[in-house]
């Protein structure tokens, strides 16, 4: 039978003398990362009737020594673990994988063969999907399940549902943290009939339907019985990892239900006389990758402010692969230096008099993380982006030109401001690299005027307009 991991979450609430906010265990995080990808945005629409029917898409996250190397989906023709292989080759060695659902047979020989140490996965509708109608498919999915099962018990790595129970208050922090946030009160503002409440909400009941992998419970029971399963049904942990996968993916709606929506999205500063960039990301791709830099910011260790960052490249051939011609560099959220205890670290910030006693000498920004831990070079020929939840301090901005960025999508979330001990002044100033700025609104009743918006402009190159949802 499979055996579940279920680890209870070391959070440190208070620790030191700053109360610190809730925050995702890696384990956690990586599983969120996992189901986001699961519904990546495609650069082509998958018409195949093997697509439609049997696969369903898979995200995966490959981590290393805790941290990402790798976020892939299924794409048309490779699935999610099929893409890991042909881009990290014999460095998935030692490797964990988080995989959004259960990987197929074909997929977890290879990856087995590979020499991971460790295969989580949620057990509900697998890789090849239990929900087709064609008697073929069943057949084949049936068979399937048993190879999983079999390459499962005599496999090396260890394979397992591995699924933590939130922090307490987690899920009312992130949900409270999404709603005030700069974009949501600005699109109430521009809309006086908005109620902020009613409109998160609603935000976060279409994106919940999205994310269909938890289901019915008695949905989940059938798919495990026909897979052979029938145990893990009645095993007393079976509620709990359900449970524990439900509030997940609330934590996703609410994390995605904070961030631009349809007539909303990312304005290019200078637009209007500087030519579209070829290459740029649409829309809906900014907005997924925003996102992702959203989950990473909520395992911050700083006291007061979650910043998250995720860097993409673009190169040139799309492949098969769920991402395009995207590559993820790397990604990370501002912490204390590796090694380091939560309380051995001054925690001020400075709305508080001592600067001894400040944190900003101290704390690895977000941005430095993602470069310091990057999965690969920047190559020169390729546009790299870098999606932050908060505008880039003076501290990392030179960092990030040195890096070779590219393009930088972001907020206006304290830029211009000089705070002493941190300030956010050369980010206007910056002239080398394409900003794109979230928060933005293109409302024809909009409450500000085209002077106040000054000559940003949404940029539209590649853009599609985004469903209710995506």
């Amino acid at each position: 039978p499979i055996t579940a991991l279920i680890v209870k979450e070391a959070t440190r609430i208070g620790a030191g003398p700053s109360c610190h906010d809730p925050k995702l265990s890696k384990v956690n995080l990586f599983t969120l990362l996992s189901l986001w990808m699961e519904v990546f945005p495609r650069d082509q629409p998958e018409d195949s009737e093997r697509s439609q029917v049997s696969i369903r898409g898979t995200g995966l996250v490959v981590v290393h020594q805790g941290k990402v190397l790798g976020l892939h989906c299924s794409g048309v023709d490779l699935h999610a673990a099929q893409a890991a292989i042909i881009q990290h080759g014999a460095k998935l060695a030692g490797c964990q994988l988080y995989f959004s659902r259960r990987p197929c047979a074909t997929c977890l020989k290879m990856i087995i063969n590979a020499g991971v140490s460790q295969i989580s996965f949620w057990p509900g509708d697998p890789e090849i999907s239990m929900l087709s109608t064609s008697l073929s498919v069943m057949e084949d999915v049936v068979l399937d399940a048993v190879a999983v099962e079999k390459l499962k018990s005599n496999s090396r790595p260890h394979i397992c549902v591995l699924l933590q129970p939130l922090a307490p208050g987690l899920l009312q922090f992130v949900e409270e943290t999404s709603r005030e946030s700069d974009f949501m009160k600005r699109m109430t503002e521009d809309d006086l009939g908005m109620n902020e409440q009613d409109l998160f909400n609603s935000l976060m009941k279409v994106i919940l339907k999205i994310c269909f992998l938890v289901g019915t419970s008695q949905q989940h029971k059938e798919i495990l019985i026909q897979m052979g399963l029938e145990n893990l049904c009645v095993e007393p942990y079976f509620s709990n990892l359900r449970n524990n996968m439900a509030a997940l993916v609330e934590i996703l709606a609410a994390v995605a239900a904070g961030l631009p929506q349809n007539q909303y999205g990312f304005y290019s500063e200078n637009c209007a006389t500087t030519p579209p960039h070829p290459g740029a990301v649409s829309q809906e791709v900014a907005r997924h990758c925003i996102i992702q830099a959203r989950l990473l910011a909520y395992r911050t260790e700083d006291p007061k402010v979650g910043v998250g960052a995720v860097i993409w490249a673009r190169g040139r051939s799309a492949g098969c692969r769920g991402t395009g011609c995207l590559d993820l560099v790397g990604c990370g959220y501002n912490a204390y230096p590796a090694g380091s205890e939560y309380a051995e670290y001054p925690q001020m910030d400075c709305t508080q008099e001592d600067r001894q006693r400040r944190k900003y000498r101290y704390i690895i920004h977000a941005e430095q993380n993602a470069l310091t831990f990057r999965t690969r070079d920047v190559k020169p020929e390729e546009l790299t982006m870098m999606f932050l939840t908060k505008c880039p301090c003076d501290e990392c901005i030179p960092l990030i030109r040195g890096a070779g960025i590219t393009h930088i999508y972001t907020s206006d979330q304290d830029r211009d401001k000089d705070k002493g001990d941190i300030s956010y002044l050369r980010f206007s100033t910056l002239e080398d690299i394409r900003k794109f700025v979230v928060n933005g609104c293109i409302r024809k009743h909009s409450r500000q005027t085209e002077q106040e918006y000054g000559n940003k402009k949404l940029c539209t190159e590649n853009t599609k307009s985004l469903p209710s949802g995506s």
